[in-house]
């Protein structure tokens, strides 16, 4: 049967809703795909309910395709999974959280690890078992502090999560192998240019990562590309360090005044006014900035550390909390704050704008073994031999000529600082540039982590048992339709690609006589006979450009036009990408529409156009 538009459940809109920020966002609901419930929650109608399907058919083919096999958890879970993994906590303020009426704690979840886990644990015991591939497409939920973009970013969402399950790392592998080459080929089904850029695991553990990264100005997520062929998320690019350096005939370090210098510029300039040097002008390079941080701990605790990075960087946060839960022993990713001046406050001996770790290696201030016994990372350019200006822990006054290692040391080496154009690629492969993208898809190596934490293991081929090597690979449903969305529109609409437009052809009837919408009645079905798909536009008081704005708004690729031709036996066909349009005869209309369809191509993004 067609969908009617004189009964579809269907309300288009002519203005933006206000909350939109991104095309995406005000297309979908402009077109009356989807309706705002509540902030980051969306309610599906129709016809976004129709793209959706299809959006998850493309991913059931490939993962089919693969082996893997379709399950279903629920979102409603319990605490004691996530409690035995740590994620209870781990996940934070993001996990929602509620009790029974026996004051039982559950979750919403967020991810299913756990549960696949406890399901092949319950049904396998043997190495004969596996390999084993299971997924499922679920509704997810995350307590987003801000979500955005519509679909992009929201506190409910669909993914398809799914896990592989071997005895050994080699099977691992394969396993992610396959899983690998299953989303490029999901991701080029949809139409969506990607890139696999290498990624942390954040609060999923597991060793290898990558993340499928979708270009777009739009995208939350940074990540870097050279030419010749690095790609990483910026939480992933380890830094170049330069070469350590002897500092046997360096000067020793001597302290400076240097008034009204709380900032990087000022101590810059005070440094060129009141202490020159015969090599040049002093730069931003030439000093050590030390940043206070608050990082909050699984158990909800914050613990102040210090960070020592060029002064000519800046602290990128995201880098920081990838790497300071392993920095500090405690695993996983952990959330981390500028430290507060009331914290300040709390620690005399921190002399805001002239911290530094110490004139001499007995006096330090700052690291875990110190006086104030404040955890201290540096950045890696940091390096043996190098020298520095950097605080002297007195107001307005600074050292000169702290050398790393002779002078000061520290916990460890960190991933603090933010990633520029221009940097070094680590393997070597040239300069890095910058990109804004959305991350479509991630495929995590998890290794042992959950399945040691509850108890998955099998008996191997000598009768021992070992446990089980996971892996993990989730696809955003919603948010690449979404994507879709965002980069195939123009100003007038929506424009999908063909294997996911809610219909083959958008039929709409114009004129005023009843002649014209019988013989749309006629055409229509003979459309539906021959196998297509159609959007009817049959409401017979609206007028033609109404008509016509909301099949450019709903973005099926074909639109057939039955009106002022038809007393000449002719149907005007319009392309809604291009908005070229043709003449054909009434009475080849379903061979013209089937040529049209099969001979289609991908349509290109607005960007492209």
């Amino acid at each position: 049967m067609p969908l009617r538009l004189s009964s579809l459940f269907l309300r288009t809109l002519r203005e933006d809703p206000v909350d939109a920020d991104v095309a995406s966002h005000r297309l979908l609901v402009r077109a009356g795909y989807i309706r705002r419930a509540a902030p980051g929650i969306y309610t599906w109608l129709p016809l976004g309910l129709n793209v959706l399907r299809k959006v998850e058919s493309v991913v059931r083919e490939e993962m089919d395709a693969i082996g893997a096999q379709e399950v279903h958890f629920p979102a409603l879970l319990p605490r004691e999974p996530y409690e035995t993994t740590n994620r209870w906590t781990e996940y934070g303020e993001n996990l929602f959280r509620l009790q029974d009426r026996k004051g039982a704690d559950y979750l919403l979840a967020p991810t299913h690890e756990e549960m696949f886990t406890l399901v092949v644990k319950d049904m396998y015991s043997s190495y004969k078992d596996l390999p084993a591939m299971l997924y499922q497409i679920q509704t997810k939920y995350r307590d987003e502090a801000r979500p955005r973009a519509g679909l992009l970013r929201g506190r409910e969402f669909i993914m398809k999560d799914s896990y592989s399950f071997d005895v050994d790392d080699t099977g691992l592998d394969e396993s992610y192998a396959k899983h690998r080459a299953a989303y490029v080929r999901i991701f080029e089904r949809l139409g969506l240019p990607v890139v696999a850029v290498s990624a942390q695991s954040g609060a999923m553990g597991g060793s290898q990562s990558e993340e499928f990264m979708h270009p777009t100005p739009i995208g939350e997520d940074t990540f870097v590309r050279s030419a010749g062929g690095y790609a990483a998320n910026v939480e992933a690019v380890t830094t170049v360090p330069p070469e350590a350096i002897s500092y046997d005939a360096a000067p020793a370090a001597q302290v400076n005044r240097t008034p009204d210098s709380p900032t990087i510029e000022t101590l810059v300039q005070r440094s060129n006014e009141l202490h020159p040097r015969e090599s040049g002008e002093w730069t931003a390079a030439d000093t050590l900035k030390n940043v206070v941080l608050s990082v909050i701990l699984p158990d909800g605790e914050k613990q102040l550390v210090a960070v020592g990075i060029p002064g000519d960087r800046d602290i990128d946060i995201k880098r920081v909390e990838a790497g300071i839960g392993e920095a500090l022993g405690v695993g996983g990713e952990l959330d981390v704050e500028p430290a507060s001046d009331e914290q300040l406050r709390a620690r005399p001996e921190i002399v805001k704008g002239y911290l530094g770790p110490g004139m001499t290696r007995d006096d330090a201030l700052l690291g875990a073994k110190s006086q104030s016994e404040i955890p201290y990372f540096v950045d890696p350019r940091v390096v043996p031999g190098t020298s520095w200006i950097t605080g002297a822990n007195v107001s307005e006054m600074h050292v000169y000529g702290l050398v790393a290692e002779r002078d000061f040391t520290w916990d460890a080496t960190l991933e603090a600082c933010s990633v520029r154009a221009g940097d070094q690629a680590p393997d070597g492969s040239g300069e890095l540039e910058i990109a804004r993208g959305v991350e479509m898809g991630h495929v995590f190596q998890l290794g042992r982590k959950y399945a040691e934490a509850l108890g998955l293991k099998v008996l191997d081929q000598n009768g021992k048992l070992v446990t089980v090597t996971m892996g993990s690979y989730g696809v955003g449903v919603t948010r690449a339709l979404a994507a879709v969305a965002e980069y195939y529109h123009d100003d007038k609409g929506l424009i999908w690609p063909r294997n996911l437009a809610p219909a083959d052809v958008h039929v709409v009837a114009t004129g005023k006589g009843a002649e014209v919408l019988e013989a749309a009645e006629e055409i229509v079905k003979e459309i539906e006979d021959a196998g297509l798909s159609v959007i009817f536009d049959d409401r017979p008081k609206t007028s033609p450009g109404v008509k016509f704005g909301d099949a450019e708004l709903l973005g099926v690729p074909t639109v057939l036009v039955i009106g002022r031709g038809l007393k000449d036996g002719l149907l005007e066909v319009r392309d809604r990408r291009s908005g070229d349009s043709r003449d054909i005869a009434r009475d080849r209309v379903v061979q013209e529409l089937q040529s049209e369809i099969s001979n289609s191509v991908q349509p290109e993004s607005a960007e492209a156009r």
